[in-house]
C-alpha cells in the first residue's frame, strides 16, 4: 500500500513537471507596454524547439482598441520558432491584450495576456511657432482678360491659313497609280515566298501548312467570291459545293476532293499535333497549286464562253 502511494505521487509530479515544461516552451514578449497614439508596438509569440505548431488568428481586445497594423509570417529559428504582430492604437487608455491560443501537437495552449498603456499626444500651445501672415494673393486672370489678344490671335492664323491655300493650290497632287494584281498571279507569288522561307528545313510543320493553307483560301475567296477565310474545312467544302450547283462554278469533284485533303491535313497538323513525313507535305504543296490552276482554268472557261 505505502509502495502504490509511493508511485502515484511520482506519477503527479512528473505529469506536472511535462506540463509546466511545455506551458514554458511559449513565450509571449513585446518590445514596449506604453505608446502614445499611433505609435506601434512589436508583439512575438515565441516557442522552443521545432514541433507541430498553428498559431490561431490574433485575437484582439474586447473593446476593439488595439489594431492589427501587419502579421508576418512565422520565422524559423535555430532552436525555436516566432510569429510577429505590428499593434497600435488609436485611443488613450489602458487595455489588455488577451491570451493567444498556440496548438502545439495537437494541443490547445494560452499566452500571457499583456496590458498596454496608450497615451495621449500632449500639445504646447504656448510653446507653438508662430508664423507671419501671409500677402494677399493677386486675382486670377478670367477669359476676358485675354480677350483682345484672342482676336489678335484669330487674325493672324486666318492670314497663315489664307496664304497656305493659294501655295497649296498650285502644287499638282501626284496620284499613286493602283497596281492590280490578279488572284492566280498573287497566289503563285505567295508560293514561291513560301518555299523561299525553308520553313520544312526548320521543321516548323504548323507555321507551313496555316500559310499554306491561307494562300488557298484567299485564292478562293478572291476567285470565287466564297468566304473562304472565315469557313471551316466542312463548312468550306460544303458551301463549294452548294455553289456548284446553284451558281454553276464548274469546279471538279477531283478538284474538291483534293481541296478536302489539303485542309483536313492541314487542320490535323494545327489541331492535332499530326506530323506528316516530307513526302506527304510536298505532295500537299503541289495539290495546293494544281487546286489554284484548275479553279483559274475553270474561271477561264467561263469567261470565253460569255
Amino acid at each position: 500500500m505505502r509502495n502504490l502511494r509511493k508511485h502515484l505521487v511520482y506519477i503527479f509530479l512528473v505529469i506536472g513537471i511535462i506540463g509546466y515544461s511545455q506551458q514554458n516552451l511559449i513565450k509571449v514578449t513585446v518590445d514596449t507596454t506604453a505608446i502614445k497614439i499611433g505609435e506601434q508596438i512589436q508583439y512575438k509569440i515565441s516557442v522552443e524547439g521545432k514541433r507541430n505548431i498553428l498559431f490561431s488568428k490574433f485575437a484582439l481586445d474586447s473593446l476593439g482598441k488595439i489594431e492589427v497594423v501587419e502579421s508576418f509570417p512565422v520565422d524559423t529559428l535555430k532552436n525555436s520558432l516566432e510569429k510577429r504582430y505590428l499593434l497600435t492604437s488609436f485611443d488613450s487608455g489602458r487595455y489588455v491584450i488577451p491570451k493567444q491560443q498556440v496548438l502545439l501537437n495537437n494541443k490547445i495552449y494560452l499566452t500571457d495576456s499583456v496590458l498596454i498603456n496608450v497615451a495621449t499626444v500632449k500639445v504646447d500651445t504656448l510653446k507653438q511657432k508662430m508664423f507671419e501672415i501671409k500677402a494677399i494673393k493677386s486675382e486670377p486672370k478670367t477669359f476676358d482678360d485675354y480677350k483682345p489678344l484672342l482676336w489678335w490671335i484669330l487674325l493672324i492664323l486666318a492670314i497663315i491659313a489664307i496664304a497656305l491655300y493659294f501655295i497649296l493650290r498650285k502644287k499638282k497632287v501626284k496620284e499613286i497609280p493602283v497596281i492590280y494584281i490578279a488572284p492566280i498571279q498573287e497566289a503563285m507569288q505567295r508560293l514561291k515566298e513560301l518555299d523561299e522561307k525553308q520553313l520544312l528545313q526548320q521543321n516548323k510543320i504548323k507555321l507551313y501548312y496555316t500559310e499554306l493553307t491561307e494562300i488557298v483560301r484567299t485564292y478562293i475567296e478572291k476567285e470565287t467570291h466564297i468566304p473562304a477565310l472565315e469557313s471551316t474545312t466542312n463548312e468550306l467544302i460544303e458551301t463549294i459545293i452548294d455553289f456548284n450547283s446553284s451558281s454553276n462554278l464548274g469546279i471538279s469533284k477531283n478538284t474538291i476532293i483534293e481541296l478536302k485533303e489539303v485542309l483536313q491535313s492541314a487542320d490535323l497538323v494545327k489541331f492535332a499535333k499530326s506530323k506528316p513525313i516530307v513526302e506527304e507535305i510536298k505532295q500537299h504543296r503541289n495539290l495546293s497549286e494544281q487546286i489554284i490552276q484548275n479553279i483559274k482554268t475553270i474561271k477561264k472557261e467561263e469567261n470565253e464562253l460569255e
